[in-house]
């Protein structure tokens, strides 16, 4: 009979670590599933497929709906370089702000080092762009 009050108390000594260990599994598989959502890889939309669903629902070639999309990219494209500012009704307004010379470090090395001014081209979405994303 003490070989079986020995068996006893061994399993109680299992048991409860497993019940330590089962709590700190779920924490460990919360954040698991909280990065696999934000890793989902997002979806490109590219030119052709805008042309594309333009062309099925406008009853147009897709070659046509294809060459108004880049007519319209090269036009955006020359009134940028003009300095214009081109609002597109309920998605936004494109322009191009002057960035000014500055000073920056490079993180290498960590020395001073002069940035030249540039351009860039910022977007300002519209309030109805916003309200539906």
């Amino acid at each position: 009979m003490p070989p079986a009050k020995r068996a006893a108390p061994a399993a109680k000594k299992s048991a409860v670590p497993a019940k330590q260990a089962a709590p700190a599994k779920k924490a460990a598989a919360a954040p698991k599933k909280a990065a696999a959502k934000k890793a989902a890889p997002q979806a490109t939309v590219t030119l052709k497929q805008i042309a594309a669903q333009l062309a099925e629902r406008h009853d147009i070639s897709k070659k046509q709906a294809e060459g108004l999309l880049s007519e319209m990219v090269a036009l955006t494209t020359e009134h940028l370089q003009q300095g214009d500012k081109i609002r597109l009704t309920g998605l936004g307004i494109l322009q191009v702000r002057a960035l000014p010379a500055r000073m920056g470090r490079n993180p290498a090395t960590g020395a001073a080092i002069q940035i030249k001014a540039s351009k860039k081209i910022a977007f300002r979405a519209a309030k109805e762009l916003k309200a539906s994303v």
